[in-house]
């Protein structure tokens, strides 16, 4: 699925920041890990949703 959205500039910048020191990071990953986590703590019980959120949580580098 391809997915376009307008993303706040503060927002936009926020993540630039955050990936120029994270080269495990991409914008993709970033996304799906907040979407994740959106998902996840507003009560989405899908299992492969809870996979994402959790491998947010403890993503280790490198991977």
């Amino acid at each position: 699925m391809s997915l376009e959205a307008e993303v706040p500039e503060a927002l936009f910048e926020g993540m630039r920041a955050f990936l120029e020191g994270r080269p495990e990071w991409d914008q993709y990953r970033v996304i799906t890990s907040a979407l994740a986590s959106f998902l996840f703590q507003n009560g989405c019980t899908d299992r492969c949703v809870s996979q994402h959120y959790l491998n947010g949580l403890f993503m280790h580098p490198g991977e």
